[in-house]
Parts: structure tokens; C-alpha cells; sequence
């Protein structure tokens, strides 16, 4: 990517920022993070939540967003903390919370404010009393080192122009034993440099999508062991109505992510 990555930084917050603000119940309509033909809980339903988690949530924690469904692959247990890297509106925390019980702890964390009171509002209203949301960046995370049992996170770690730092953080703030179970886009295949300046694609998770032996590598670098990385060919059906500018069926899909902290 070319040296712009304050512009894109930018762009994303300025996206997300007005997502944030929308009352409707779907998608903003410019974010290319969500299928537009479809409404947020149908869209929900194709990332692999069920229509019983979307109907427990808490009105707008479901704003259309995402790439797929950590919760999945988290294999989330009673008393565990988990860390939620780019919460938006808490749809993933509120999931975790049934999941982890009352001796459990989820910690959201979102860089933009809008986000952050649209989320608190939801945790309120939910009554979920061991949720808390925190602001602040994937690249310089508020949490404590070794605090973390699960990281989970849903079409977020693209969207950062330094990844590396972002995985030295995850790796930080996890337990020894500690685990990651992320859903997040992916590259197949180099996207055409023509493209890469556009702070509209990046924002809409395309353009920041990493190549995964890349992205394995950047987790090794880390420190992770036992990385799995799954490419969702299918996920290409929903992708190809992201964006008009070109087709990013041809270039990304949605992936799952998985690795551990060493003990």
C-alpha cells in the first residue's frame, strides 16, 4: 500500500463514525462491509449466526457488519475472558457474554466514540452485566499483558495499516495458552495497484485484505504457534455486491483465523 495510511485511518474512522449514527437497523448504505439486497438479520444469517442469537440481542447491536462468525470457532467457555478487537455495536460481545457466564468477562474494544456510546447503550438496555467496552486501537490496545484467554474479532484486522503490531498486541495482552479466533478477509490473489489508494475500498475491507501466507507470517513473527488460516470460497457470493469499482469476488474472501499463545 502507498504511504498514505493516515488518509486511510481516516477514512475508516470517518466510515464507521457514520455508520455508528445511523438509527436504521441495517447497514449503512455506503459501507461496502454488508450485502445491500439483503436486511442486517438476513445478512447475520448468511455470515452463520443463527436467527435465535440475532433475536437475542438488544435492538441495533446487529448493524449489518461483518465477514463471517467468530463465535464459530472461539469454542468459548464458563469463567473466561475474552477480548473483542473493533466491537462496533457489541453484537460479538453480547454473544460471548451467555457463553463466558457471570464469572466471565468480555472487553470490547472500538477506536471511534460514536461506536463506543452506540454499544454502551446496548449493553444497558441488554442488561449485560459482565460486558464492558473500552476505547481504543487494535495497534495499542487498553488491556493489561497476560489478562486475555480468547481474542475474537469479525472483519477488523484488515482494516489497520500496521498488522504486524496488531498481532504483537493480541500476543501481549493473551495468557500463556491463550488463543485467537478471528473471521477477517483475506487476499487470493495480489489486488491491482490501481486500487490500493482508494481510501474507499480500503475502508470497505478489501484493498487492506493480506495475502494469507503473509498473514501467517506476521502471526509466526508474533510469536503464535499452531496458526490456522481457512479461506470461505463461498463467501464470494455475498462479496461480489460490496463494490462497484471492481469486482472483489476475484481478489478476497472471508477467513477464519486461529492461533495460540504458547504456555
Amino acid at each position: 500500500m502507498a504511504n498514505n495510511d493516515k488518509d486511510m485511518r481516516k477514512q475508516v474512522e470517518k466510515m464507521y463514525s457514520k455508520i455508528a449514527k445511523e438509527e436504521a437497523e441495517s447497514c449503512f448504505p455506503t459501507s461496502s462491509c454488508c450485502e445491500k439486497d439483503f436486511s442486517s438479520a438476513e445478512y447475520a444469517e448468511k455470515l452463520g449466526y443463527s436467527p435465535e442469537d440475532i433475536l437475542s440481542l438488544p435492538e441495533g447491536a446487529n448493524m449489518g457488519l461483518g465477514c463471517g462468525n467468530p463465535q464459530a470457532i472461539a469454542s468459548l467457555k464458563p469463567g473466561e475472558v475474552v477480548l473483542d478487537l473493533g466491537s462496533g455495536g457489541g453484537l460479538d460481545c453480547f454473544l460471548a457474554s451467555g457463553k463466558v457466564g457471570e464469572e466471565g468477562k468480555i472487553i470490547g474494544v472500538d477506536m471511534t466514540a460514536e461506536m463506543l456510546e452506540k454499544a454502551r447503550k446496548n449493553a444497558k438496555q441488554g442488561n449485560y452485566q459482565n460486558v464492558e467496552f473500552r476505547l481504543g486501537e487494535i495497534e495499542n490496545l487498553p488491556v493489561a499483558d497476560n489478562t486475555v484467554n480468547v481474542i475474537i474479532s469479525n472483519c477488523v484486522v484488515n482494516l489497520s495499516t500496521n498488522k504486524p503490531r496488531v498481532f504483537e498486541e493480541m500476543f501481549r495482552v493473551l495468557k500463556p495458552g491463550g488463543r485467537v479466533a478471528m473471521t477477517d478477509m483475506v487476499a487470493t490473489s495480489p489486488i491491482p495497484d490501481i486500487f490500493l489508494d482508494d481510501p474507499e475500498l480500503y475502508s470497505s475491507c478489501i484493498t487492506g485484505a493480506s495475502l494469507i501466507p503473509d498473514l501467517k507470517e506476521m502471526l509466526a513473527a508474533a510469536g503464535f504457534q499452531d496458526i490456522k488460516i481457512t479461506a470461505k470460497e463461498e463467501s464470494r457470493d455475498f462479496i461480489k455486491d460490496w463494490t462497484e469499482t471492481l469486482k472483489a469476488e476475484d481478489y478476497v474472501v472471508s477467513a477464519s483465523i486461529e492461533a495460540k499463545k504458547p504456555l
